[in-house]
């Protein structure tokens, strides 16, 4: 059996790596139960076992970056998993329907990804039936899941701000 390969870095979104690097990096495809964990083990694209030893708290995205202790690059594809998929009714709804789900959903602590025309929350039938009590659709889906990283937990690692205008404030 092949030595484990150790990952010790995560490089946010291949910031700074050449395309033609990130073209040729392998892929471990991650849910996100095992991308919020800075200790866990996985297989890449090319069958090598791959030992996980971020630094704690760590979260790591789709598209991020690990980089291996001998120098490999390994793209990170966020697993489609379940989830379930909100949206409003757009017969006897609004988009404001989705303002106030994540409000309420926000206010559980629940995990959340934020899109601008639905929201999606790891599978619970409790909030399920609580989201369509308020008139909202809610499918079961498997998709990836990109939670938002949430006001005070920090990011976990930097960002790069590339929308064109300058910020007088620190992240």
């Amino acid at each position: 059996m092949p030595d484990m390969l150790y990952a010790t870095r995560c490089i946010p979104q291949g910031q700074g790596l050449a395309p033609v690097l990130l073209n040729r990096a392998a892929t471990v495809t991650l849910d996100w139960d095992q991308r919020q964990k800075s200790r866990f083990d996985c297989e890449d694209s090319q069958g090598r076992r791959i030992g996980v030893f971020l630094p704690r708290g760590t979260v790591v995205r789709g598209g991020d970056v690990l980089l291996a202790q001998d120098g490999s690059l390994l793209k990170v594809v966020a697993a489609p998993q379940p989830v379930l998929r909100i949206t409003h009714c757009r017969e006897h709804g609004s988009a404001f329907d989705l303002l106030r789900a994540a409000y309420h959903l926000g206010n559980r602590h629940v995990p959340i990804e934020l899109q601008p025309d639905h929201l999606k929350i790891e599978p619970d039938h409790v909030l399920a039936d609580m989201l369509r009590q308020m008139h909202l659709v809610v499918q079961e889906a498997r998709e990836p899941f990109e939670p938002e990283a949430g006001a005070y937990g920090g990011h976990g690692h930097a960002h790069a701000h590339a929308h064109g205008h300058p910020h007088d404030h620190s992240h």
